[in-house]
């Protein structure tokens, strides 16, 4: 008697992988992953690689991670693989006091932050998908 198997959250040639706590506010995170939406996993890891951003770092780590799962878990072939979604969101955020003058205090506020990435293996559909072979 164990549980029913659930079901998978993307589709049958895609693979996931998030990040759930990822220190930083969503703006900062969200520009980096805009650098990767809608290209080649080559070429994004790539662009993270020597990008001067720092939160770079994280999303190459979610990004890798995606990719390891795509080919050991779904059997994906990691040359076809394009970043099919990289949505941020908001997590916690800690929150801190620090001492001001005449007995005051103030707070300080630390966000987290989440990271999904979803890579997809192109098929015979690549320049529908992708929308760069247009004539």
């Amino acid at each position: 008697m164990s549980k029913p198997k659930s079901p998978r959250k993307v589709g049958d040639r895609e693979a996931l992988a998030v990040a759930t706590a990822i220190r930083g506010s969503a703006y900062k995170l969200n520009l980096v992953a805009g650098l990767i939406r809608g290209r080649k996993v080559g070429e994004a890891l790539n662009i993270l690689t020597f990008s001067k951003k720092a939160m770079a770092i994280d999303v190459r780590k979610v990004l890798a991670s995606a990719v390891a799962n795509a080919e050991n878990n779904h059997n994906l072939d990691v040359d076809a693989l394009v970043v099919q979604e990289a949505s941020v969101g908001k997590a916690i955020m800690m929150k801190r006091f620090t001492p001001r003058a005449r007995g005051r205090a103030a707070r300080i506020e630390k966000p987290f932050s989440r990271l999904r990435v979803v890579v997809r293996e192109l098929g015979d559909d690549a320049a529908e998908a992708t929308g760069k072979d247009r004539a």
